[in-house]
Order: C-alpha cells, then sequence, then structure tokens
C-alpha cells in the first residue's frame, strides 16, 4: 500500500500550477513572467542584488540543500513553506476531504491544528493528555475512528512544553501505518536537547515532521518553516503549494541564518535561553502566587496562578504582555511567558514581586 492512498483522489489527479520560474529558472532574457524589466523604485542598495522584479523560486534549491543538511535528510524529503502553518494547511487540504475525513489531536495544544481542520471541514477526534500531560500512546492508537487521516503531536508541545518521546512516535506510526499519517510539530525541539524524529521518515512513510526557523533561528518575521517527509508526500503537497510561497528576502535571511557564522551564534543563544528557562522556572516557584511551573523544554514557561487574571493585568500595567492560556483544557489560572532577554526576564519577575507586596 502506498501512503498515498490516504489522500484525496481529486488532489492525486490534480494538474498542478506551472510557475514561470519553474519552466526557465536560469535563462539569460525572461519573458514569461509578465514581470517588470528594471528593478523598483526606491529599491535600497542592499536589496539590489536580490532582483526583486523577477519572481522568486517556488522551492529554493539552495535553501532546501542547507535545510536538507541541518535536519539530516535527502534534499528530495523537504518542502520548504510560509512558516510551519501553511505545511499544516497544505497537509488538511491534501488528505482530508471536508465532512468526511478528520485528524487527531491531544489538547491543549498548538491551536492552528484545530483552524486548519475547521476552515477545511474536518472534523476534530481529542485524545485526552494524562494528569502530567503526557500521550496515552495505547489510548491514541486504539481508539482513533477510520476516519482519521492526520494525527498531530506537537513535541515539545505548545504551550505545556512537554515532549513526546521517540519510542512512542515510532510506536504510534507503525500503529497507524496505511491508515494515517502521523505529523511531528518540533517548532521548539532546538531549545529541548533531543533527537528528532526526522531520523525516523526513512522506515515509516507516514511519517512527517515540522520545522522551523521562527523560534531557535530568530526568523519569525520571514515565515520560513518546512515539512519533512517521504518524497511521495511531499510531491504531492507540491501540487497545490501557491505558485511562489516565498519572498526573495526571506529566503535570503534564510540563508545568512544558515551560514556557518549564523549557526554558532544560534547555538550560543539557545543555550543562554535554556539557561534562563532554568533560572525562571526557580524563581517562579518561589513566588507565593505561583501555585505550579510546568516542566518545559522549550523557551517558555506554562506557570499556574493563584489569581492568573490579576497576574496577567499586573504584567500588563508594567508593560510587559504575555499570553493567557486559562481557557484551554486542564490549564485553569494559567499563564504561557516566553523566555526573552535576561534584562526582560528579570522585568516580568520584578512585577510580579511588587504586585504581590501591594496586594
Amino acid at each position: 500500500m502506498s501512503v498515498l492512498d490516504l489522500a484525496r483522489p481529486e488532489i492525486l489527479a490534480l494538474q498542478a500550477y506551472s510557475s514561470a520560474r519553474r519552466e526557465a529558472a536560469q535563462a539569460a532574457v525572461m519573458l514569461n513572467a509578465n514581470e517588470a524589466p528594471w528593478p523598483p523604485s526606491g529599491n535600497l542598495p542592499e536589496t539590489r542584488a536580490l532582483s526583486l522584479n523577477r519572481y522568486p523560486e517556488p522551492q529554493p534549491q539552495a535553501l532546501i540543500e542547507r535545510l536538507a543538511e541541518l535536519y539530516g535528510v535527502g534534499s528530495s524529503h523537504v518542502l520548504v513553506t510560509r512558516g510551519s502553518d501553511e505545511a499544516i494547511d497544505l497537509l488538511l487540504r491534501a488528505f482530508c476531504r471536508p465532512g468526511v475525513d478528520a485528524i487527531a489531536l491531544s489538547p491543549p495544544t498548538f491551536g492552528m491544528y484545530a483552524v486548519c481542520a475547521a476552515v477545511q471541514g474536518a472534523e476534530r477526534i481529542e485524545v485526552a493528555l494524562d494528569a502530567q500531560f503526557g500521550l496515552d500512546v495505547q489510548a491514541l492508537c486504539e481508539s482513533l475512528p477510520a476516519s482519521v487521516k492526520l494525527v498531530f503531536l506537537c513535541s515539545p508541545n505548545n504551550p505545556t512544553g512537554a515532549c513526546v518521546p521517540l519510542v512512542d512516535i515510532e510506536r504510534i506510526a507503525y500503529a497507524l501505518r496505511g491508515r494515517a499519517l502521523v505529523i511531528v510539530d518540533e517548532a521548539y525541539i532546538e531549545f529541548a536537547d533531543l533527537p528528532s524524529a526526522s531520523g525516523l521518515i526513512a522506515h515509516h512513510t507516514n511519517l512527517g515532521v515540522l520545522r522551523t526557523l521562527s523560534k531557535a533561528w530568530a526568523l519569525a518575521g520571514a515565515r520560513i518553516g518546512c515539512l519533512l517527509a517521504g518524497t511521495e508526500i511531499i510531491a504531492l503537497l507540491r501540487k497545490i503549494l501557491a505558485p511562489y510561497p516565498l519572498s526573495t528576502p526571506s529566503v535570503a535571511a534564510a540563508l545568512a541564518a544558515l551560514t556557518a557564522a549564523g549557526m554558532s551564534l544560534t547555538r550560543q543563544r539557545i543555550a543562554l535561553t535554556i539557561a534562563e528557562r532554568e533560572r525562571m522556572a526557580i524563581a517562579l516557584k518561589r513566588l507565593p502566587a505561583v501555585l505550579d511551573v510546568l516542566p518545559s523544554r522549550a523557551n517558555f514557561l506554562c506557570v499556574q496562578f493563584e489569581d492568573a487574571s490579576r497576574a496577567y493585568r499586573t504584567l500588563l500595567s508594567g508593560g510587559v504582555v504575555v499570553r493567557d492560556v486559562s481557557r484551554q483544557p486542564a490549564l485553569g489560572g494559567c499563564l504561557r511567558l516566553s523566555i526573552g532577554t535576561r534584562e526582560e526576564n528579570s522585568r516580568l519577575l520584578e512585577l510580579l514581586i511588587r504586585g504581590e507586596a501591594a496586594a
């Protein structure tokens, strides 16, 4: 059985749009795309070499090769997208028929899985996490109806910060072979100091891994993410990808970040973030208003407060905004605090301490 047997038949039969850049990427004179033949007015000196009057490559080969090397897969296993969000949307559109198919997820988790499912008209099957926000692998594998085509595992999970062990990911992929794709979202894996599930792709055709340059690589504004998966899945999603999804400046920024110097700086910043995460976890646990700090392997902490609304207002009044996740399942009274610079983190602690003193 091919993994493409799980895809929507109409997508398999679709003839993909042939972009002008795919037709002749290396031509000396390009008169096939109705582009302007001159650079834009007001073009800054630092952007003139980018040829912004030309459409970009749909899948820039230089970036694909750099990402493939970074993530330890072959270049044919990489689909570059506008952040991880676009890859999630493409997967829903390719594998879930509106009103027929479903996805499985385990809240509390990243909200875009549910949003993309709703837009596509796919049902959402929720598999509860345990009391420590861990995944019940047996319950997941045994409870899914046949309508489920995609299973999303966020590891480290947003907003709890918990990870799914590789042995569990492989167990799920094996149990669901021929039934569903297992998509592991590793947006925060750099902060976990754990091996990626990408090493399992060669052995499980129904496994995909989402990666992004938005978090550890400090490129949230560039919107560069990717899906790592089998070549059949990558080829299928390329059929429904937008003709020119990646802007030329964003690709240039990504390539600059992935140089030897950029990678060295990123490793240093990851280490600083992890150190600050541990410092903040210890400091927050000492505050009387804090009931719990969930163990986190990401660049944030999920913190339960005695009065989350009051803590949120205290921080906001001092110019610090955090994420209120208290409406998510099992996260009553919780705020998600991103790890910033040491100065920003200390400011947050100072405001909370001052707020307690004023109470």
